[in-house]
């Protein structure tokens, strides 16, 4: 995928038209794309919000992977940070096949929020930033997958117009209980 062709300085916060707002001063969350430059400090927050509430996958261990990889690059995601500079979330908006037949779909892969920026909109700042995005590559579809048992995300992608269109029941076997694998979209 190619990068978001956004300026680094320039926030991305989903509002058709303020792509050219300078960031704020304050503590106030913005959305830009992300840089290579920020691989350490995803990779710290990724790791700092690990839960069986929305990962599938087994907390990562010492040594560290890089955050950005061979099938994740920073032109995958966005990035909220605060006007002082700290990465406080991020959301990955990447095709979901390689298939020229769903090449009008895009889908949110992940989406973390720092605890302390837990509340402030940031979640909701990130789903915005990537239905616009998602407009702006010419997506007409954007899906994502939830765990069943995530109601606070589920509640959130429902008021950002998300439908549930799916349910895998009992796909994940996480802590010993097993958890529903939910499809959730919305036309662009």
């Amino acid at each position: 995928m190619s990068p978001v062709p956004h300026q680094p300085h320039q926030p991305y916060d989903g509002q058709e038209g303020q792509e050219d707002q300078e960031p704020s001063a304050g503590h106030e969350p913005f959305v830009r794309p992300a840089l290579a430059d920020d691989d350490e400090a995803l990779g710290r927050l990724d790791r700092a919000t690990w839960s069986t509430l929305h990962s599938v996958t087994p907390r990562a261990r010492p040594p560290y992977k890089p955050f950005f990889g061979e099938n994740s690059e920073p032109g995958d995601h966005l990035v909220a940070v605060t006007g002082d500079g700290r990465v406080v979330g991020y959301v990955r908006l990447a095709r979901p096949t390689s298939l020229a037949s769903n090449a009008h779909v895009r889908q949110i892969q992940g989406l973390a929020v720092s605890d302390e920026a837990r509340g402030m909109g940031v979640g909701r700042l990130l789903i915005r930033a990537a239905v616009a995005e998602a407009r702006r590559r010419g997506a007409l579809r954007l899906s994502l997958r939830v765990l069943g048992h995530n109601t606070p995300a589920r509640r959130l992608y429902e008021s950002e117009g998300f439908v549930v269109e799916g349910v895998q029941p009992r796909e994940f076997l996480l802590d010993g209980e097993f958890a529903d694998d939910v499809l959730m979209g919305r036309a662009l």
